[in-house]
């Protein structure tokens, strides 16, 4: 059973190695590693896929992790987007695949690359807010979508209070070549997304934008 977990460990030589041998020997079996963030307050932070035997409960793998002096386990969460980890540079492959269609397909992978649980589009047409395109989770968002359209900058959105749906999201929006069309990201329960996740997705998005630009005509 793959399971995704999020450590923040000491940015020194060792700490990698060392967590590494903690986790085998809690019986979990590494499958990909990827730096989220590092050097940071001397701090770093990892995204370790795992793959846990039926007799390995998590419990058992934050146990081991924070034995070690300067761990913390921050996330851990089963991982239903496959068995590997999706880098940037692999959801820029796939963007330039179809110009034409990048923005759309940015909002499929964001799930994946940012280890969300749903990403939609939100543009003005006219005087109305609408969810243009998103992914399969992503809730119901009438007359919500208002509080996040305009989006001038990169920016942590709020959720409405009250709402079941929404309890415990941690949301992220960035603007994809206009201030008026907003790519926003959510979580259930967390991880806190980290500056870096937010200019990641910032840069992606503008690029997106900027590949659909450049096979539009000219004049639309």
């Amino acid at each position: 059973m793959a399971f995704l977990l999020r450590v923040e460990l000491p940015d020194v030589p060792g700490s990698l190695g060392a967590l590494a041998t903690a986790l085998g020997a809690a019986g979990a079996d590494i499958e990909a590693i990827e730096i989220v963030e590092h050097g940071v307050d001397g701090r770093a932070v990892d995204d370790v896929l795992l793959e846990l035997p039926s007799d390995v409960l998590p419990d058992m793998v934050v146990s081991a992790c924070q034995k070690l002096e300067g761990m913390n386990v921050l996330w851990i969460s089963r991982y239903t987007a496959g068995a590997n980890l999706h880098l940037d540079l692999e959801a820029v492959e796939s963007l330039t695949e179809a110009p034409e269609s990048a923005i759309g397909r940015l909002v499929e992978l964001v799930p994946v690359v940012f280890r969300s649980d749903w990403a939609l589009l939100a543009e003005r047409r006219e005087d109305v807010v609408v969810a243009t395109e998103g992914t399969s989770a992503a809730p119901g968002v009438d007359g919500i979508c208002d509080a996040w359209v305009p989006a001038h900058r990169p920016t942590r959105l709020a959720g409405p209070t009250g709402v079941e749906s929404w309890e415990s999201a941690l949301l992220i929006g960035v603007p994809v070549g206009s201030p008026d069309r907003v790519l926003v990201a959510g979580r259930r329960g967390g991880p806190d997304y980290l500056d870096s996740e937010v200019a990641r997705l910032a840069h992606l998005a503008a690029l997106a934008a900027s590949i659909v630009a450049s096979v539009e005509p000219a004049g639309t």
